[in-house]
């Protein structure tokens, strides 16, 4: 309960300008908040960085010599190096991102029934994810289901680092050659919010599929535009299903103190997952929690404007959203299949799924942390 006053005062310190008050309050938490203590004070210490980090980009003498460390400002769109490894971590150790390309892969994997020319578009190829996990689980499916095979598979991935892309459908093209299947990959080299409905070369005589996991939340501004865009591009393509998996948590909203409060109720819960999983000095852990939710939370709280891309927002938000842009909900509904998935892959205990309004929700102990939806035009 200290830590949590302590780490409320910081906030409202940092919010109100106070540089002396917030910069003692630091002190006192960069010792009660360890980076290898109890599960709430490692996410503590994610966001003593992240208050740091506001702070210095407002006053940057204010910590002095010892503490500028936690001054630099973060990489808020990195996504090599130490990030990048994090990041791959997390997918073997989290069920976050496995469980959104399983309810991901079955909603594509419905809406790709009977159609023999089939078309995925990855939007943002799972944040730059190495080895197309999705893909290749999709392409069993498609291998497997009843009648005959997709007489030809199209994959073109869009927003992650044109090599990564490349050297993953050339992995892809020959896992679907192992499965009989011909895979045509294309790796288009823009941004989301530069990406038009030319740029994907869709065929008049293909069933189109849109997948988007936990990517367009990067794309949402102050001004919407760039997102409507998006979502423009996406509606001109008339997929057979667009899926949407993104954050259930209300970290953009315009008030700093709000976004704070609701960004420490979230990952306390990501990390108290990690905890029950994973011993406390597993360096996979500390990997995981330092340099890829480390990182949302950073830049949640110390960036701001064009530099704060981890803009996440919940279900209910993003189904008024997507309503507004000329979508149509297709619920999602297989929570059963859901929770037998949790049970081999993630142990069960603890995660929990429900179906709200047509998303399927996972959360731990009951509170959601990621959403899926389906749409189409």
């Amino acid at each position: 309960m200290r830590l949590v006053q302590l780490l409320v005062a910081c906030a409202e310190a940092v919010a109100c300008r106070d540089r002396a008050q917030a910069a003692a309050l630091l002190r006192e938490l960069q010792v009660g908040a360890p980076v290898h203590g109890t599960a709430f004070q490692r996410v503590a210490s994610c966001f003593v960085q992240g208050l740091a980090d506001r702070l210095a980009l407002a006053h940057p003498p204010a910590l002095g010599p010892a503490s500028m460390a936690f001054c630099i400002p973060p990489s808020c769109a990195g996504r090599d190096g130490a990030r990048g490894e994090a990041l791959a971590l997390a997918y073997e150790l989290c069920p976050y991102l496995r469980f959104a390309h399983f309810v991901a892969n079955a909603s594509i994997l419905e809406a790709f029934e009977g159609e023999s020319n089939v078309h995925v578009v990855d939007l943002g190829m799972t944040l730059g994810l190495d080895r197309g996990h999705q893909w290749r689980s999709l392409l069993d499916g498609l291998a497997a289901r009843a009648g005959a095979k997709p007489k030809r598979v199209r994959v073109t991935g869009v927003g992650a680092p044109l090599d990564t892309m490349r050297a993953v459908g050339r992995e892809l093209e020959a896992y679907a050659e192992g499965l009989g299947m011909r895979l045509e990959f294309r790796a288009v080299d823009r941004s989301l919010e530069s990406l038009h409905a030319d740029d994907l070369g869709v065929a008049a005589d293909e069933a189109v599929a849109i997948s988007s996991v936990l990517e367009l939340h990067c794309v949402v501004k102050e001004s919407r535009g760039a997102l409507n865009s998006v979502l423009q591009t996406v509606r001109k393509l008339s997929p057979r299903a667009f899926v949407l998996v993104e954050q259930d948590a209300g970290h953009n909203g315009p008030f700093f103190l709000g976004r704070f409060m609701e960004a420490l109720h979230y990952y306390a819960a990501v990390f108290d997952a990690l905890d029950a999983a994973l011993p406390r000095y597993d360096a996979r852990r500390a990997r995981v929690e330092q340099f890829h939710f480390g990182a949302e939370i950073r830049n949640v709280v110390g960036c701001e404007g064009v530099a704060r891309v981890e803009r996440h927002e919940r279900a209910d938000q993003w189904r008024r959203r997507m309503s507004r842009a000329g979508f149509q909900s297709v619920p999602i509904r297989m929570a059963a299949r859901a929770r037998e998935w949790l049970e081999e892959n993630a142990g069960g205990g603890g995660y929990t799924v429900a179906e709200e309004k047509g998303c399927l929700v996972l959360g731990w102990k009951g509170k959601p942390l990621i959403a899926a939806s389906c749409w189409k035009c």
